[in-house]
């Protein structure tokens, strides 16, 4: 007798690879990204968190005259949008920055060596920064990375307190696709943007990943806790949808 003869699985072929161009929007080049995804049945088209750039997806094997066709049909939508992320980077002496939720006029002290501190100036909120001219972003970066941690850290010990968990650490990072997580292990991670937000964002943020140290989901039970820890998390979720992407806009190097 013979051995009978296995028939070989093929793989299912690879999408190819994403497409990458430059789109031109009123004058403003966009990096955009096209994926395309077999599941896919129509297109869809996102702006990147900052509106720095865009991804689209479409379904598999349509036509490049039509991905051309929808982008030109969307130049109106992907303008009006874009228009609520500033183009210009400056962080200059003269303009603003938030710090939670109350706009700071940045003033550069002229020393080359100082703490980047807050001050009232006729009676105006003001964020002093020294140092070289062109590493202001930065040091400002720096600045709210210390603000946040000091803010969260005292957030998240008295969420965990009040619902008698533990965690094991607190990571400030600059992440673009969520405002935290929580790992399974207890780690907490946090971009420190947010504290460019209101009080009552900074507070909900932190009480959503306290809440994942007992839930680690999105169900009811999950939700129930975060409104618990923080009764004002519509108003700071609103917010967030309204003027997240704004934090994520601006450019500190």
């Amino acid at each position: 007798m013979f051995p009978l003869l296995s028939r070989s699985r093929k793989s299912p072929p690879r999408p190819p690879a994403p497409e990458t161009r430059t789109l031109d929007i009123a004058g403003r080049l966009m990096p955009l990204t096209i994926r395309q995804h077999e599941r896919a049945t129509r297109i869809t088209l996102r702006i990147e968190p900052g509106g720095r750039s865009l991804k689209m997806t479409i379904p598999r094997g349509l036509a490049a005259r039509e991905v051309n066709a929808f982008l030109d049909r969307h130049q109106g939508w992907l303008l009006t949008k874009l228009a609520k992320f500033s183009v210009d980077g400056n962080l200059g002496s003269g303009s603003e920055i938030l710090l939670r939720g109350v706009r700071h006029r940045i003033e550069h002290t002229g020393t080359l060596r100082g703490l980047t501190e807050t001050a009232v100036v006729d009676g105006l909120p003001v964020l002093r920064v020294s140092g070289m001219p062109e590493h202001t972003g930065r040091r400002i970066a720096t600045f709210l990375k210390k603000e946040a941690r000091a803010d969260l850290e005292k957030l998240v010990a008295v969420h965990a307190r009040a619902i008698r968990a533990s965690f094991t650490s607190i990571t400030m990072k600059d992440t673009r696709s969520r405002w935290g997580s929580c790992s399974s292990q207890g780690n907490l991670s946090f971009s420190w943007r947010i504290v460019m937000a209101p009080p009552l964002v900074i507070d909900y943020l932190a009480a959503h990943e306290v809440a994942h140290l007992k839930e680690m989901n999105h169900g009811p039970r999950f939700w129930a806790l975060c409104r618990k820890l923080c009764p004002d998390m519509d108003e700071a979720k609103a917010w967030l949808k309204r003027h997240g992407s704004q934090l994520h806009a601006i450019d500190f190097d």
